[in-house]
């Protein structure tokens, strides 16, 4: 029986939505390869357990056993990485490069952005000693010969947890309004590409919007959201529209310093009838739904059938149950459906990195999907459509134009999100 809680969501995945997440950092000067190639060999030294390959063990459940080989780091290229694979020594972590960008590639399975975020700084740290010279690190950076802590390989016991009922639990519903635009995506054979725009908004004016409007960034880009997707989709009679925001729950269980990722969704639903509503009521909204859905009890209980879940993945009798009953009663799948999410990180210590640093985007799955990130004077936001229409980008502008904050938008990204090379039964 496997018990590593880090293959779990290898067993979702899809060619077209395979869990798999790249962060691109962009710098003031082109990436020296054979710098970034040592210092990614120093920094994943620091991480054994993404220094894995994927295995199968005799009951077919998939295993991670540690992996001696060089992490790969190569050229960028217009195509699909895929991890797992003999070209990145069978890691599910690899780094590429072109110009001055670099993108850090893996598995969402062992972790998230919580966790891949950590590996970035490390990898990044030690390229820009090399080139720099010494430099103040950031206050949370793990140094390559720092030990690994109990707290980061801490897992939860779903059952010692507490079992107290939540006040309250959302029950709005789903949103379909943005269901066709992912089933043509997924059902068209022909089409393989999805696509992003980088938007940049200078921190101090959004900041200070946020301060005359009393709303956080998760709050208003909410807001900004649903008002655009009341501008691209049609009303319909019994229909509603609803927003969700990624909520990391990991000091609700315990488990604060631990690599893993613990993620859930809070849904703002909005009615039709508010479609004339200011942002900032708006955004009034979505902290109330916040608040209402900010209980420690809903974290513990989405852990719990994170856990009940996989213990009946383990229990099927081979690889192709196994995956059949992992998409079947996937928690990500089985969420209430929402028109667009919101996913920020908060902002983050480069220590003096920063002054290097002009971007940082998170690129991962989704449609009408902002990942936020934040560096010293400003927000980068990765806008993530499924197709190569930009009305919904366009919308959005609008928004920002109408609230007068600044902003830049780059020209149109292809994701290239990484595949996965997965053993078969």
């Amino acid at each position: 029986m496997s018990k590593n809680p880090d293959i779990y969501l290898l067993y979702e995945y899809m060619e077209k939505t395979g869990f798999t997440v790249r962060f691109k950092v962009q710098l003031d000067a082109p990436v020296d390869p054979e710098m970034l190639y040592k210092a990614a060999q120093e920094a994943i030294k620091r991480y054994p357990y993404f220094s894995v390959k994927v295995g199968l063990d005799k009951d077919q459940n998939y295993t991670l056993t540690h992996n001696l080989r060089p992490i790969a780091v190569l050229p960028e290229e217009d195509e699909r990485l895929v991890l797992g694979s003999e070209e990145v020594n069978r890691h599910l972590f690899a780094i590429t490069y072109r110009d001055d960008c670099m993108w850090f590639n893996f598995s969402h399975s062992p972790c998230g952005a919580y966790g891949g975020m950590f590996w970035l700084k490390t990898t990044l740290y030690q390229y820009m000693i090399k080139k720099y010279g010494d430099l103040a690190a950031p206050a949370d950076l793990k140094f390559p010969d720092s030990p690994v802590t109990d707290g980061e390989l801490f897992f939860p016991d779903a059952d010692a947890l507490p079992k107290d009922e939540p006040i309250y639990r959302y029950d709005g519903g789903d949103s379909n309004l943005a269901l066709w635009r992912t089933i043509k995506f997924m059902i068209n054979p022909f089409v393989q590409n999805n696509y992003y725009y980088q938007i940049e908004i200078p921190a101090k004016d959004f900041m200070d919007y946020a301060a005359r409007i009393d709303g956080s960034p998760n709050t208003i880009l909410a807001a900004m959201m649903v008002k655009v997707c009341m501008r691209i989709f049609k009303e319909k009679k019994d229909t509603h529209l609803s927003v969700r925001i990624a909520a990391d729950y990991r000091d609700d269980i315990g488990a604060t310093e631990s690599y893993r990722d613990f993620v859930r969704f809070i849904h703002i639903r909005y009615e039709w009838g508010m479609k004339d509503e200011s942002i900032q009521k708006l955004n009034m909204r979505a902290r109330g739904s916040i608040i209402k859905q900010n209980q420690k009890e809903l974290s513990i209980e989405r852990f719990v059938k994170l856990q009940k879940t996989h213990d009946a993945i383990d229990a099927q009798p081979d690889l192709k149950s196994k995956i059949n009953h992992a998409m079947s009663n996937s928690a990500f799948r089985s969420d209430p459906r929402d028109n667009s999410t919101i996913s920020y990180v908060g902002k983050v210590d480069w220590g003096e990195m920063d002054k290097h640093i002009k971007g940082v985007y998170t690129i991962t799955d989704g449609d009408l999907m902002l990942e936020v990130n934040a560096v010293a004077d400003k927000f980068c936001i990765t806008f993530q459509l499924m197709d190569k229409k930009r009305e919904p980008l366009e919308r959005f502008c609008e928004i920002l134009d109408n609230e007068k904050i600044p902003y830049t938008v780059s020209e149109r990204f292809t994701r290239y999100l990484p595949k996965l090379e997965l053993p078969q039964a």
